[in-house]
């Protein structure tokens, strides 16, 4: 065990003993800002949990769990995932918790890991992402009894602590903003409508687009991968009526969709605005930049974390709006081209 104490990280923060242990347990009794200083006062002076003694005493698997449906070659293609993860790995990290991650094929298996991970004690608790319309996970997760955080889109999430997200006021200033631009043909290249944010940001787009009288949108099923998007994006810009803007549901199909253009000679943003889900560095590389709805991604995750830590030592677990998402125009989107 590290020679540095809790008390010598008391006398350093000028708080009481109490105090520091709440903040390093995850414990409520102090403020966030309190508790990442505590935390930051405890990383620079060296100092570490006794994690042998911890675990005996609580019981505990040092370890928390996240569950990911999508085939395994495309987690290091989507910086979301990646973004994520590191938010998680600042929170668990500074209380010495792991992360166990498993890649599934299906939700069958998704359910199936969970009852593993739970009757061996793998994992103290879990954190689901990805809501489906009719979504078998919330009652299973129930009958395990497993500790559970939720990220999703809806404010309310059948009694299960969340971190939620406003898709409808994100989308709705997506989708102004193009039409204050002048656009009136619009286009949404989709992830799979299944999960219930991309369902809601399809609605979102055609009750906006509607209200405003312009044509309906059209809307193209994806699975989330640049070829697919690239696939998407060549429909709709080879159809007989093709779209102005584009908006795309995350960065990978927008910088396939971005290729697509140049290769059918159409410019970026001249003939053609295009707006990306989710903002990452691959935005900023292009040629021309591509705008996007940007959302503190490593915050979301680092939430979720401290949302299940303090599920798993007692806490009332209260669901919380998660960051917002933001709209940074860029070089790509621009005025409607002249009809």
């Amino acid at each position: 065990m590290s020679s540095v104490t809790i008390n010598d990280i008391a006398r350093k923060a000028g708080l009481s003993k109490g105090a520091v242990s709440y903040a390093l347990n995850n414990k409520p009794g102090v403020s966030e800002e309190t508790r990442r200083r505590v935390l930051d006062i405890a990383r620079e002076l060296g100092w570490t949990p006794n994690v042998a003694a911890r675990s005996l005493s609580r019981s505990r698997a040092g370890s928390v769990g996240l569950v990911l449906v999508r085939p395994a070659r495309m987690l290091g293609a989507e910086p979301f995932f990646m973004e994520f993860i590191s938010g998680i790995e600042e929170v668990i990290a500074a209380r010495d918790v792991a992360l166990t991650l498993h890649v599934v094929q299906n939700p069958h298996s998704e359910i199936a890991t969970y009852e593993k991970w739970w009757a061996e004690r793998r994992v103290d608790g879990v954190i689901v992402v990805d809501r489906t319309v009719q979504d078998r996970r919330i009652e299973a997760l129930r009958r395990i009894g497993i500790p559970t955080v939720y990220v999703t889109n809806h404010e309310e999430s059948e009694g299960l602590p969340h971190i939620w997200t406003d898709d409808v006021r994100a989308t709705a200033e997506a989708v102004r903003y193009l039409i204050g631009l002048g656009h009136r043909r619009l286009a949404r290249v989709s992830g799979m409508p299944e999960f219930t944010h991309i369902g809601v940001r399809n609605e979102t787009m055609l009750r906006v687009a509607a209200e405003n009288g312009l044509e309906t949108p059209r809307i193209v099923t994806t699975d989330f991968s640049g070829e697919d998007g690239a696939r998407a994006t060549r429909s709709l810009l080879g159809s007989d009526n093709p779209p102005t803007a584009i908006v795309f549901d995350n960065d990978i199909m927008a910088v396939a969709g971005l290729g697509v253009a140049a290769e059918l000679g159409i410019a970026v943003p001249q003939e053609l605005s295009l707006l990306a889900w989710d903002d990452s560095s691959l935005c900023q590389v292009t040629h021309p930049a591509l705008s996007a709805m940007h959302r503190d991604v490593p915050r979301m995750g680092s939430m979720a974390a401290d949302l299940l830590l303090e599920l798993i030592d007692g806490g009332p677990g209260t669901s919380r709006e998660g960051p917002r998402a933001v709209l940074l125009p860029r070089a790509s989107t621009g005025p409607a081209p002249a009809p």
